[in-house]
C-alpha cells in the first residue's frame, strides 16, 4: 500500500503521528512515535503472522435509505440526537430504523466524556439493526488509531478514567477495546456510496482492501504494538488522515471522478475536517463533508446525510 510518509520524518529520527487534528481553525500539535518497520508493498497477513479473515469493504445490502453521522467525538447526547433524526431509535434508544443502514464515519473517540458508552450503544444497535434488517457500520478515523498508538493530547480528564481507568491497556493493539475496534473498516462502500473518515486519495484507491485488512491486524495485536503502528495512521495521505476533500479549494473533481470509478461508486462521504456552515457538498454532488463539529467540543449542528437512491439530503435535528 502507499507509504508516503510526513513530510518531517526525514529531518527527524522518529514519525510524527499526529499531523492534522480534527479541529477547527487549528493544527493539532504532532506527537513522536517511533517509526515502524516499513513492510514490502506485497506483505499480506501471512507475512506479519495474522490471522484475521478480511472484512468485505462492500457491504452486502442494497439499502433503499441510508443515514450517514460524521465525528461524535465523545458526545453521547450528540450522538443521540443524530440516530433520532435519522429515525434509527426512539426514546429509550431502541433501534427503529428496520432496514435503514446507519453509517458512521469515525472519530468516536477524544475531546468528550461518553466514548465507551457511545461505543456500547453503536454495538448493541447493530445487533438489533441486524435483526431487523439493517444495518450500523461504522469506519474508524485518526482519533482512534491515535489512542492506539498512546496519543492521549485529546483525551479529557473525564476520558481518563473511562475504559475501567484502564485506558492505555483497553486501547492498544490487542486490547479488549482495541480488539472491537478491530472489526471495523477504514473504507466501507455501501450501495454506490463509499465511506471514509477523510476519504480515498491517489494510490490509496488500489490498496483499500489491503488498508482495511493491515489496520485490522494491528489493531487486534497480531501486526506490531502502539510504537510500530498501521500505516493507515502514519501516512498523511491516507484514508484517515488527508485533508484534500475536506477544504473547499482543494478538490479535483476530475481525480475524484476516477477514483469513484475504479471503486464502483457515484459519491464518496467523508468526515474529518469540521465544516463552519454544516454539511457541504462538491462536484456535483459527488463527495459530501459531514463533520460539521456536532460534538460539545465544538457546539456545531445536529446534521445527517440521508442517501435514497440518487438522491441525498441533509436532515437537521435538535439537541
Amino acid at each position: 500500500m502507499p507509504r508516503k510518509r510526513r513530510r518531517w520524518s526525514a529531518l527527524t529520527p522518529v514519525l510524527m503521528v499526529a499531523a492534522i487534528g480534527c479541529d477547527r481553525g487549528h493544527r493539532d500539535a504532532p506527537a513522536p512515535v517511533k517509526a515502524p518497520v516499513p513492510a514490502a508493498p506485497s506483505a499480506g497477513p501471512a507475512k506479519t503472522g495474522c490471522t484475521l479473515a478480511p472484512i468485505p469493504t462492500k457491504v452486502p445490502l442494497s439499502p433503499k435509505r441510508i443515514v450517514a453521522i460524521g465525528d461524535l467525538h465523545g458526545d453521547l447526547a450528540a450522538t443521540r440526537a443524530t440516530l433520532k433524526v435519522a429515525g434509527a431509535i426512539d426514546d429509550a434508544d431502541k433501534w427503529i430504523g428496520g432496514t435503514l443502514v446507519v453509517v458512521q464515519t469515525g472519530d468516536i473517540l477524544d475531546r468528550g466524556d461518553d466514548e465507551s458508552k457511545i461505543l456500547d450503544l453503536f454495538d448493541r444497535l447493530a445487533t438489533e439493526a441486524s435483526a431487523a434488517g439493517g444495518a450500523v457500520v461504522r469506519t474508524l478515523g485518526n482519533h482512534e488509531f491515535m489512542n492506539a498508538a498512546r496519543d492521549f493530547r485529546y483525551v479529557t480528564p473525564g476520558g481518563m478514567h473511562d475504559f475501567g481507568g484502564e485506558r492505555t491497556k483497553a486501547l492498544d493493539p490487542g486490547g479488549a477495546w482495541a480488539k472491537r475496534l478491530a472489526t471495523h473498516n477504514v473504507v466501507a462502500i455501501v450501495g454506490d456510496s463509499v465511506f471514509s473518515h477523510a476519504g480515498v486519495i491517489g494510490d490509496w484507491v488500489t490498496h483499500v482492501d489491503e488498508a482495511n485488512l493491515a489496520a485490522r491486524c494491528w489493531l487486534d495485536g497480531q501486526a506490531g504494538g502502539p510504537d510500530a503502528p498501521s500505516p493507515v495512521l502514519t501516512s498523511d495521505d491516507s484514508p484517515v488522515w488527508t485533508r484534500t476533500y475536506g477544504l473547499p479549494d482543494a478538490v479535483d473533481c476530475a481525480a475524484l471522478a476516477d477514483t469513484l470509478q475504479k471503486l464502483g461508486a457515484a459519491r464518496m462521504v467523508v468526515g474529518h475536517t469540521p465544516q463552519q456552515t454544516g454539511i457541504t457538498s462538491a462536484c456535483d454532488g459527488k463527495l459530501w463533508r459531514i463533520d460539521v463539529g456536532l460534538s460539545k467540543h465544538y457546539g456545531g449542528p445536529i446534521q445527517v446525510l440521508e442517501i435514497s437512491g440518487s438522491d441525498a439530503k441533509v436532515l437537521t435535528g435538535t439537541r
